[in-house]
C-alpha cells in the first residue's frame, strides 16, 4: 500500500502542468534526437543542460530523463532503415533489423521495435517501482571480483554474434579491447597507444568508433550500388496494414521480448553496465536459444525484440544506481548526476526519503513518456519511413553529413571527425573480409571496466587469483563463462561432423 500510495503521489507530480510540459518536449526531442544519424543523445543533453538552470530540480530531470529514454525508441529507426545505429546501444539492431527492411518487411520490424521498446520499458519501471530497494543491496554486494567476472562472461558471449567463424568474433573482441585501452592508465597517469598523438590521451571515442565501423561503411559498402540501394532501404510506399506485425510475429517474439527485458533490468541496475551491455547480451542469448541460429544476421525478428527490450528496460532501471548510489552507469547518467548537484541535490541512498516528490515523480514521468512516445511513434513511423525512402545519392550524404556534426559536437574537436572517417574505412575492410564489427564495439565497451576491475580484485587479495571463485556470484559467473566455453566447443564439433557426413553423401 505504501508502494501504491507514493506512486499515486507521483502521478500527481507528473502531471502537474510545468513537469507535463517538459516530459513532453523531453520525449519528442529525444526522438529526433534518435532518428537523426549521428545526433547523439550524450551531445544533446550536453547542449540541453543549460536551459535545466531556471528549472525546478524535478522537471529539469524529467526532461533530460525524456530526451534519455525518448532516444531509445528513435535510433531504432535508423538502425533498420539505414543500417546507422542512432545510439551506440542500438548497433545490434542494425544485424537484424535491416537485413529485414532489405527484404521488404521495414513495417513488421519497426512495429516490433516499438511494441518490444514499449513493453521492456514497463519492465524497467515496474523492476523501479517494486524492487528500488532490494535491488540496491544486491548492488552493493558486487565487488571488483564480480563484476570482471560478469565483464568476462560478457566480452565470451560477445563473440558468438559472429555471423561466420567463432574464431573471427574472438578477434574481434580482443581488437576490440585492445581499442579500449587506448589513453591514460587511470591507475599510473602512464600514457598507452597513443603512436605520440595527443588527442588519443582521453582515448577513443565510443560515437566516433560507432558511426564510422556501421554508419561510413556502410556507406562504402553500398557507394557502387546507389540506384538498387535506394529502392531497397527506403522501403518504398508502407501503407498502415504493412506496420502490422505478420501473424506469429508476437507469438514468436513474445519469449525474446521476456528475456530480453529481464536481461535489461538487470544490467540497468549494475553500475558501470547499460543499455548498450545489455542489448549486446541479449542478443547473444536468442542467438544461443534459438532453434536455428543462422536466421540470426538475416532477418531474424527476435534479434530486434530481445535486444530493444533490454535496451529500455535498462534505459528505466540505470536510473537506480545514480540516484541511489551516486554511481553513474554511463557517460549519459554522468550528466543526470552532474544536473542533480547542479540543483543542490547529492543522490544516495537517502534520496528516495528526502526528495520523494522528485524520485516518484519522476518514475511516474517514465510512464507517461513511455506511453507518449508509443502513441506518437505508430502514427509517425510512415513519416519516418517516407523520409528515409529518399534516394540514397542523397540521403547517406546528409546522413553523414550529422554524423559528423554528432561527432563534433560531443568534444569540439575534428580529431573525432578524422577518427570516423578511419574508422569506415576499417570497417569496410572488415565487411570485406567477413568480421563482424559488433563484437569489435563489444569488446571496446567492456574493455577499460574488465581492465579496472580486474586489477582492483587483485590489489584487494594481494594478488591472489583464488578471489574469483572465492566469492560466490563470481563463482557463478565464472561456472558459466565455462559452460559457454564448452557449448560453444562441442557446437563447432558436431557443426565439423554434420559437414563430414554430408561431405560422405555427396
Amino acid at each position: 500500500m505504501d508502494i501504491f500510495s507514493n506512486l499515486m503521489h507521483g502521478f500527481s507530480v507528473a502531471f502537474a502542468l510545468d513537469n507535463l510540459m517538459w516530459a513532453t518536449f523531453g520525449v519528442v526531442m529525444g526522438n529526433l534526437i534518435g532518428v537523426l544519424p549521428g545526433m547523439g543523445v550524450l551531445a544533446s543533453i550536453s547542449i540541453l543542460l543549460p536551459l535545466t538552470y531556471t528549472m525546478t530540480p524535478t522537471a529539469a530531470l524529467v526532461m533530460l530523463a525524456g530526451i534519455y529514454y525518448g532516444s531509445q525508441y528513435g535510433g531504432g529507426i535508423t538502425s533498420i532503415m539505414l543500417n546507422l545505429p542512432g545510439t551506440a546501444s542500438h548497433a545490434v539492431a542494425c544485424l537484424d533489423g535491416n537485413p529485414m527492411a532489405r527484404n521488404g518487411k521495414a513495417g513488421s520490424a519497426l512495429f516490433m521495435l516499438m511494441f518490444s521498446s514499449f513493453c521492456g520499458a514497463s519492465v524497467g519501471i515496474m523492476t523501479m517501482i517494486l524492487f528500488s530497494p532490494v535491488l540496491v543491496e544486491v548492488a552493493f554486494k558486487f565487488g571488483p571480483a564480480e563484476y570482471f567476472a560478469m565483464m568476462m562472461l560478457g566480452l565470451l558471449a560477445g563473440a558468438t554474434l559472429a555471423k561466420g567463424s567463432a574464431l573471427k568474433g574472438v578477434i574481434m573482441v580482443v581488437v576490440g579491447l585492445v581499442l579500449g585501452v587506448v589513453g591514460t592508465d587511470v591507475n599510473t597517469g602512464v600514457m598507452r597507444f597513443h603512436f605520440g598523438i595527443l588527442e588519443l590521451s582521453d582515448g577513443l571515442q565510443i560515437v566516433a568508433l560507432a558511426m564510422g565501423l556501421f554508419g561510413v561503411a556502410d556507406f562504402l559498402r553500398n557507394i557502387n550500388r546507389i540506384d538498387s540501394s535506394a529502392k531497397v532501404i527506403g522501403g518504398g510506399k508502407i501503407s498502415m496494414k504493412a506496420m502490422r506485425p505478420e501473424p506469429g510475429d508476437i507469438k514468436q517474439s513474445a519469449p525474446a521480448v521476456v528475456r530480453g527485458s529481464a536481461i535489461g533490468a538487470v544490467f540497468g541496475v549494475l553500475p558501470g553496465t547499460g543499455p548498450t551491455i545489455a542489448s549486446f547480451i541479449s542478443y547473444a542469448t536468442e542467438k544461443k536459444v534459438a532453434k536455428e541460429p543462422r536466421r540470426f544476421g538475416r532477418g531474424a525478428i527476435e534479434g530486434i525484440a530481445g535486444p530493444e527490450a533490454a535496451t529500455n528496460a535498462s534505459s528505466q532501471t540505470s536510473f537506480i544506481p545514480t540516484m541511489s548510489l551516486g554511481i553513474p552507469g554511463d557517460p549519459v547518467m554522468a550528466l543526470m548526476l552532474g544536473a542533480l548537484i547542479i540543483h543542490g541535490i547529492q543522490p544516495g541512498p537517502q534520496m528516495m526519503t528526502e526528495h520523494s516528490d522528485m524520485f516518484w515523480g519522476l518514475i511516474a514521468s517514465f510512464w507517461v513518456g513511455n506511453v507518449l512516445l508509443l502513441l506518437l511513434n505508430l502514427p509517425l513511423i510512415g513519416m519516418w519511413i517516407k523520409m528515409l525512402s529518399v534516394p540514397f545519392r542523397y540521403l547517406f550524404p546528409t546522413a553523414l553529413f550529422f554524423v559528423c556534426v554528432g561527432v563534433y559536437s560531443t568534444n569540439n574537436n575534428l580529431f573525432d571527425v578524422g577518427m570516423v572517417t578511419f574508422f569506415g574505412v576499417v570497417g569496410y575492410l572488415f565487411i570485406r573480409l567477413r568480421f563482424e564489427p559488433a563484437p569489435l564495439l563489444l569488446g571496446f565497451v567492456l574493455g577499460p571496466m574488465v581492465e579496472e576491475n580486474f586489477r582492483r580484485a587483485l590489489l584487494l587479495s594481494r594478488g591472489d587469483m583464488a578471489i574469483f571463485i572465492e566469492r560466490p556470484i563470481s563463482l557463478g559467473f565464472v561456472v558459466a563463462s565455462a559452460l559457454l566455453i564448452a557449448f560453444v566447443f562441442i557446437s563447432a564439433v558436431r557443426q565439423r561432423q554434420r559437414q563430414k557426413l554430408q561431405e560422405a553423401k555427396a
